[in-house]
């Protein structure tokens, strides 16, 4: 869905909000998002809310238990805000957000954080082959204001690592991590491949310890290995070098409180780049179900 397509399919607010709706309540099958009650009626004049429920008595709508509950902002902004954050496989800043649907930039910033609430959904335990590796996140030293500088060598030292694997022709996981430990990282491999699978890594000693519970096999990068057969960590370093092109590019910074959404931004967008763009929109209005982000606990 190009940019015609998306103001074609959407020309004004209720186009958005029956867009919405569809997706909630697919075969308008709707329900009360209080209690689940299927006997609801839809109110006249739509005051306080377009929808009541029989049984419990209270009003709803399509923003009910959603993200976007209590939002002032016209549906139709949601909506193309949705297209701008799932079709940009390099992020979309929210600079570029309240410039493109006319809102402040606050206000694009807080919509954003929302948005990524849809796809932070995880993953089950990955079958079949699997990469895992670790990146850090986070500005140079020498970049830094000296007062802000930790003064404790180079490389990794004040960025936040983030562990992910990678499943073979398959889907992303990926999170911020406090450390990256023989065992945290084990553990992460256990929670996130199925016991008995095949496990590629670096030579990183703290993955050692995987085997018997996986076939672990490992490329060594210090010595200039990359590939060996059919070991390597091409595909999950793929997924590091677009997320760091955001980083850089689009981005800038992103606060060690908050890495965790734009680590399910990449994540998500990378798991959903099979399906079309409507879909992708759809998949990710999914997400925003029974979550509610409010700003003082996003700033908290």
């Amino acid at each position: 869905m190009n940019l015609i397509e998306l103001f074609a399919k959407f020309p004004d607010e209720q186009a958005a909000r029956q867009w919405l709706e569809n997706i909630r309540w697919p075969d308008g099958q709707r329900h009360c998002p209080y209690c689940a009650g299927k006997r609801t009626y839809h109110v006249e004049n739509e005051r306080p809310m377009p929808y009541r429920c029989s049984d419990c008595r209270k009003y709803f709508s399509v923003r009910t238990d959603m993200v976007m509950e209590r939002s002032k902002v016209p549906l139709r902004k949601w909506v193309i805000a949705i297209y701008l954050l799932s079709s940009a496989n390099k992020g979309f800043s929210s600079m570029a957000l309240h410039r493109a649907i006319d809102v402040t930039q606050k206000t694009a910033w807080f919509m954003a954080q929302r948005i990524r609430e849809g796809w932070d959904y995880g993953t089950e335990p990955m079958k079949g082959p699997c990469e895992v590796d670790e990146t850090f996140i986070g500005g140079k030293e020498k970049n830094k204001h000296a007062r802000k500088r930790l003064r404790a060598g180079r490389g990794a030292v004040g960025k936040v690592p983030v562990v992910g694997v990678k499943q073979r022709g398959g889907l992303v996981f990926a999170k911020p991590v406090d450390r990256v430990d023989k065992p945290t990282l084990t553990a992460f491999v256990r929670a996130n491949v199925q016991k008995g699978e095949t496990v590629y890594t670096d030579e990183n000693l703290a993955y050692n310890g995987l085997f018997p519970d996986f076939d672990h096999a490992f490329v060594k990068h210090g010595a200039g290995q990359y590939v060996h057969g059919h070991t390597s960590t091409n595909a999950i370093e793929s997924v590091w070098a677009l997320f760091k092109r955001g980083y850089h590019g689009t981005y800038h910074h992103m606060s060690a409180k908050h890495l965790h959404r734009y680590v399910n931004e990449f994540t998500g967008r990378q798991n959903a780049r099979g399906h079309a763009q409507d879909v992708q929109m759809a998949m990710l209005v999914k997400g925003l179900e029974g979550r509610r982000l409010p700003y003082k606990r996003l700033i908290q």
